[in-house]
């Protein structure tokens, strides 16, 4: 079928109608925005300015930091926008940009949790050979990787969207140009779209999911061979972690493994890896995290010792 667009611009509906919760989801998500952008600029500083940065552990989590920080600056201000506006339209131009950029982003923020998967199945089960295996040129590579797996994920998803007739209703029932939401407002069969959409989006993030798990099976696994001392601090390092990964890929998995046919709450769902999990990261890794509370008390000690000399 020709692409028979006549929609240049979208509504979005947003979260809440009601006026008085506007008001109060407003200051609520200001302050998450607040929070996501001081915890994460704290950790990244953190990391850099010190020696953590030499250990591949913090190098990716000072990258899963930024990519927090990217994410949800794509993201949450509109949101934030949009709950006191009066005209909550968007551009087609501007949603496929957001939704190129937010799928983008979100497959970096997925594949950099599972390098730090695999950095700490090392660092466990191949002790001896870690500085080998987790060198920083590999790193590099790795990083690199998952920015071309983002390309390949976001690309054919925003092409196969722009490519579908929009000719009648532009109203989203969402906070985001979500694909699901905008398959919705398709004058068209979506069969083969939602096929796409779950073999592209749903399987990459179960995919990644699955991976995830069978490392830290792995870990856990190979944990009972070590003294109670490493054990303890693996499964606090390792706990962290999989605190980020339920709270990002479960929702994820729940919202993108399902056709858009299939009604489910897919705005309240999006709020834990678009908002929630982004806000949790820097105390998840912080609180739980011994060097990183050494490091951010002898960093920010001497800042404000200076600051005040």
């Amino acid at each position: 079928m020709e692409n028979q667009n006549n929609v240049t611009e979208f509504v979005l509906l947003g979260l809440f109608m009601n006026q008085d919760l506007r008001r109060i989801s407003f200051v609520i998500f200001l302050f998450c925005y607040f929070a996501i952008l001081l915890g994460n600029l704290i950790i990244f500083f953190t990391i850099t300015r010190s020696h953590l940065i030499q250990q591949p552990m913090y190098y990716f989590l000072c990258h899963l930091s930024i990519m927090d920080l990217a994410y949800t600056s794509t993201i949450v201000p509109r949101l934030i926008r949009d709950i006191i506006a009066k005209k909550k339209t968007i551009s087609f131009i501007s949603c496929m940009t957001q939704l190129f950029t937010a799928h983008l982003l979100a497959a970096l923020e997925m594949f950099i949790l599972v390098c730090m998967a695999f950095d700490r199945y090392v660092a466990i089960c191949k002790p001896l050979h870690y500085m080998i295996i987790v060198n920083r040129q590999r790193c590099y590579i790795m990083i690199l990787m998952a920015w071309g797996v983002g390309f390949l994920h976001a690309i054919p998803q925003t092409f196969m969207v722009v490519s579908l007739p929009f000719c009648g209703p532009n109203q989203v029932d969402h906070y985001i140009c979500d694909v699901k939401a905008l398959l919705k407002l398709v004058c068209t069969d979506t069969r083969i779209p939602d096929i796409l959409v779950i073999a592209n989006t749903g399987m990459v993030v179960l995919g990644a999911f699955l991976a995830l798990v069978v490392s830290y099976i792995v870990i856990f696994y190979n944990l009972r061979n070590h003294s109670s001392e490493t054990r303890r601090k693996a499964l606090s390092t390792c706990g962290s972690h999989i605190t980020v990964v339920v709270l990002f890929f479960v929702p994820c998995i729940a919202t993108y493994i399902l056709p858009s046919s299939v009604k489910q709450n897919d705005k309240e769902l999006s709020m834990f890896y678009t908002v929630i999990a982004p806000m949790l990261n820097p105390l998840i890794y912080t609180l739980r995290n011994t060097e990183m509370k050494t490091a951010l008390r002898k960093l920010w000690a001497t800042k404000i010792h200076l600051a005040f000399k």
